[in-house]
């Protein structure tokens, strides 16, 4: 059997590999970039490690209070989908949408296909393809981190005027965003066709 042909990720040179051991790597002649390590196996159960792991701390990340805020002797907390309900039932539609499809909605979308792609062996060539294509784009829409980001500037504007305290949620959250992170970095698209 002829050595497998593959692109380049960065500039799209066309290389043949070889067969690799588990500790070496393939680099594109033109640019420079890993294309192909070996031990392919090993990068698949690194992303269905990680995502299981966003997977596990996603949902104390939206379900726990995340902020408890304090201002002129009134006590609040809200966790994520709480606040987006709140957002809903005040009227507040538009925001509360936004919220809730790119910070919950999208984020559990590219965790769940990201573990299907990486776990699952006997999806069919056809649902692997329309399967990566939905999880590109859902992880293109999921702001978790960005909402992350936002949180944090919040933090440090409003310090001085309102009394924060970070709820457990926080410590979920980061670490969803961390793991999920790192589950679409170690994910391999073309590990998807190589699998039988």
């Amino acid at each position: 059997m002829a050595d497998p042909l593959r692109a380049c990720h960065c500039c799209g040179q066309i290389h043949r590999l070889p067969s690799m051991q588990a500790r070496e790597r393939a680099a594109c002649v033109r640019c420079g970039a890993t294309m192909a390590r070996g031990g392919a196996a090993s990068a698949g159960s690194r992303t269905a490690a990680a995502a299981t792991a966003a997977l596990v701390l996603y949902f104390p990340a939206i379900l726990l209070p995340m902020l408890e805020i304090e201002r002129l002797g009134h006590h609040h907390s809200s966790s994520l989908l709480g606040g987006t309900w709140e957002l809903l039932s005040h009227g507040s539609w538009f925001v509360g949408l936004v919220v809730l499809l790119f910070s919950v909605v999208f984020p559990l979308a590219k965790i769940l296909l990201l573990l299907e792609l990486s776990l699952i062996g006997s999806l069919h060539r056809r649902h692997r393809a329309l399967t990566y294509r939905v999880m590109e784009a859902a992880g293109k829409w999921s702001m978790m981190d960005v909402l992350l980001v936002a949180f944090m500037v919040m933090l440090v504007k409003l310090g001085s005027l309102v009394e924060f305290h970070t709820g457990p949620a926080i410590f979920a959250f980061v670490g969803c965003v961390a793991m999920s992170m790192i589950a679409s970095i170690s994910f391999d698209p073309h590990s998807i066709w190589e699998e039988t």
